[in-house]
């Protein structure tokens, strides 16, 4: 490990930074799809569209499972870096795919999506291992800031990029991707390994000196350290960890609440917005969904500073109040244009943008951070890789079932009953968090552990 001490700031920003990798990916594709869609004329091909915009997700299914076993092996940061390396190479392979190769991209999607569900789930849990409990919320919601920046960055290159002939805009939209993700190699590349996987993995100096980067005082760094290798003292008496052990009496609690809140994250319908939002305004007002790409930079421009508003009242609001709140404003936000056009049928089409705009407001300061930060949180150390792989997991089929769905729903049903479904899924997940999830902010992970998983 280098001699040199490290900046706190500079493990906290490239610690979080795999959040630009995959929220580039994550909304490139809305700017790109219509160009495609001319490019290969796939106007009437709802379920080619569907999978090539939701193939991502479908392997980020498989990446954020795999990525948490390995990493309980290799370590977070090794896996960070290998992450980096496979999204370069198929953001480029992506560029590349043959005319019409409609087939060909959506796997070398997939393969990017091995990379894309990696990195969400150990970014979180990087932070949260690293980052002192009274500000884990505020850092873990910038990696939230990092991923809706990359959102961002993304739709402001398809803007940028919209007057190139569709053949070469969607290319070079795609093929962007692998910038983040060179920088994240290098930057990565200088980052400590987190303190807790070093103690697991017996070398309890090297974890200490880790801390020194990131707690102001010896007491402070001697009391985390006694804390965590108490924990995993015990946890190496015990057999080692399986995948039964996740469902076990002493665990299962945790993981029901924190796997649960990640697949209500996703299921709740956000991405449904961020990927087709120039379609649905096309469907509303009939404009070219090619000439509506200063949409997404708006609901870009929300994300970013809906992610700067939870920064705020991280620590100032427990968890569940934020979710439960948020979660009832964000079903409203779904059901009241299709109870407003049922009303009025001749109501503007444009009032759903409208409320959807609130939708991600909402979503971005609360559920959209919140939910890794729960991830990170919530899970004891025996079992925290493969956990959160398996949150991570859920989360992603959540998106991939949305992406691919979203497109062949709206061809036979109206937008408004669509998001109206979705509606009732942001209530049950408000419910959820009101009888399963517990409250997190502003203990230790270790506390957590000790108060939860053992009496459960």
């Amino acid at each position: 490990m280098n001699e040199e001490k490290i900046s706190s700031r500079f493990i906290y920003f490239f610690g979080a930074f795999g959040g630009i990798l995959f929220g580039y990916d994550i909304g490139v594709m809305t700017g790109a799809l219509p160009f495609l869609e001319k490019d290969w004329n796939l106007y009437n091909s709802a379920g080619i569209v569907g999978w090539i915009t939701s193939a991502v997700m479908f392997g980020a299914i498989f990446g954020g499972a795999l990525a948490g076993q390995l990493a309980d092996r290799l370590g977070r940061r090794k896996m960070i870096l290998i992450s980096a390396i496979i999204f370069a190479v198929f953001s480029v392979l992506s560029a590349i795919a043959p005319n019409n190769g409609s087939y060909y991209l959506i796997i070398m999607r997939i393969f990017l999506g091995l990379a894309v569900g990696a990195a969400s789930a150990l970014v979180p849990a990087y932070i949260s291992e690293l980052a002192p409990a009274a500000i884990r919320g505020r850092l873990s919601g910038l990696n939230q800031t990092m991923i809706v920046s990359g959102m961002l960055i993304s739709y402001i290159v398809d803007y940028i990029l919209k007057g190139l002939p569709n053949q070469i805009a969607w290319r070079l939209m795609l093929g962007f991707a692998c910038i983040p993700a060179i920088i994240l190699y290098l930057g990565v590349m200088k980052l400590p390994e987190s303190p807790r996987y070093l103690i697991k993995d017996g070398r309890p100096d090297e974890a200490q000196k880790v801390m020194s980067y990131v707690r102001s005082s010896e007491g402070e760094i001697n009391n985390e350290i006694n804390q965590i290798k108490e924990t995993a003292h015990k946890e190496q008496e015990a057999q080692k960890t399986s995948w039964s052990a996740l469902f076990s009496g002493k665990y299962r609690y945790l993981v029901i609440a924190g796997v649960g809140v990640a697949a209500f994250q996703q299921f709740q319908g956000a991405n449904a917005i961020f990927y087709y939002i120039p379609l649905i305004v096309q469907k509303a007002t009939g404009q070219a969904a090619t000439s509506t790409l200063m949409w997404p930079i708006i609901q870009g421009v929300i994300l970013v500073i809906g992610s700067l508003v939870f920064m705020w009242i991280a620590e100032k609001f427990n968890r569940r109040t934020l979710l439960m709140f948020a979660g009832t404003i964000m079903g409203l936000s779904f059901i009241l244009p299709a109870i407003i056009r049922w009303i009025d049928p001749h109501a503007s089409q444009m009032m759903i943008v409208v409320f959807l705009c609130i939708y991600v407001a909402f979503y971005s300061a609360t559920w959209a951070p919140l939910t890794w930060v729960l991830v990170g949180e919530i899970f004891p150390l025996a079992i925290s890789g493969r956990a959160a792989g398996l949150a991570s997991s859920f989360n992603w089929i959540g998106s991939w079932a949305v992406g691919l769905l979203f497109p062949i729903m709206t061809a036979s049903m109206s937008q408004e009953v669509v998001f109206a479904i979705f509606g009732v899924i942001c209530l049950f997940g408000a419910l959820f968090v009101k009888t399963c999830v517990p409250e997190t902010r502003g203990h230790s992970l270790e506390e957590i552990e000790s108060r939860y998983s053992k009496a459960k």
